[in-house]
């Protein structure tokens, strides 16, 4: 608008004087060129950033590259808006970088493993020897029980009492019950005139469901008690003819071990109990109950 009012002010005064053509002529092209320099700065002016790209920015969280640069240095010419979006997207790729950078580490840790503490187990040896008997859960009397087995042992229930809390299990391939050859239904002796003669019993039991407190397990002396439950089989009815093949069988003991190295150690059975009975399987209920001394070695692993 302000060079057309500036034309129409020239020619308007070019009309009005009496000037020769050709002075006319230079005068009009001079002006023109003025006119075309001032629209030309005007235009370069109104080509700054607007408002709405750096306020865009802000909200999005870009830096304005732009005012940084005007503020460290004012000579500079503002940047143009290519420069711009190229920066801003510069920006934003380094940022994905280092937010995907963090997540993986994240990622990382929460995946990776703790490593697996291993279960402390063991292997007992052991052998029973009977030493004589008592009536608690059973009415026999003079009978006598050996056996020999292997008991596994695994710390699997953390700590009770201060004591290690090992699960049991055992396996005995050899058992012997010595036993008087006569007996009533009860398994208790028959008094005869003639010398009492002895009859000895093999059988197979196993007992899988126990457990054992373990006192001082990383010391060298280690106090323990122990209890386990399962099923005996033996070649012939006992205590007497009235009983059944396989009876049910609960141990109880209690002793120590000595620790000899890292892997072995020495199990020494103070006190046993060993009952078995049939439960009442058959009409009649005859019972054993036995005091025992039991001596084994240990594997740790």
């Amino acid at each position: 608008m302000q060079s057309n009012s500036v034309g129409r002010n020239v020619f308007s005064s070019c009309r009005l004087e009496s000037i020769p053509p050709r002075s006319i002529s230079l005068s009009c092209i001079s002006i023109l060129a003025a006119v075309c320099i001032v629209a030309v700065q005007t235009a370069h002016s109104q080509q700054l950033s607007p408002p709405s790209v750096s306020n865009a920015s802000a909200v999005a969280g870009i830096p304005d590259i732009a005012s940084d640069s005007a503020q460290a240095n004012p000579s500079a010419q503002p940047q143009s808006l290519v420069e711009f979006r190229s920066s801003a997207a510069t920006h934003l790729f380094s940022l994905a970088q280092n937010d995907a950078a963090a997540q993986s580490v994240q990622v990382r840790q929460v995946t990776e493993e703790k490593p697996v503490e291993k279960m402390e187990q063991e292997i007992i040896v052991s052998g029973l020897y009977s030493y004589g008997n008592y009536k608690i859960f059973a009415s026999g009397y003079d009978m006598k029980l050996f056996d020999a087995g292997v008991e596994y042992d695994r710390h699997s229930w953390g700590y009770f009492l201060n004591a290690q809390v090992d699960y049991v299990a055992e396996f005995l391939p050899f058992i012997l019950l010595d036993k008087p050859l006569n007996t009533d239904i009860f398994g208790n002796p028959v008094p005869k005139k003639e010398k009492n003669i002895r009859q000895y019993v093999p059988g197979i039991g196993i007992f899988p469901i126990g457990f054992r407190l373990q006192w001082r397990s990383k010391k060298s002396i280690k106090p323990y008690l122990e209890a386990k439950g399962g099923m005996l089989g033996f070649t012939k009815k006992v205590p007497s003819s009235e009983a059944a093949y396989e009876n049910f069988g609960l141990q109880t003991a209690t002793g120590v071990q000595v620790k000899m190295s890292d892997r072995w150690g020495l199990r020494l059975g103070l006190f046993s109990d060993f009952h078995f009975s049939d439960d009442f399987v058959v009409p009649v209920n005859p019972g054993l109950d036995v005091m025992n001394a039991n001596l084994g070695i240990s594997y740790h692993f």
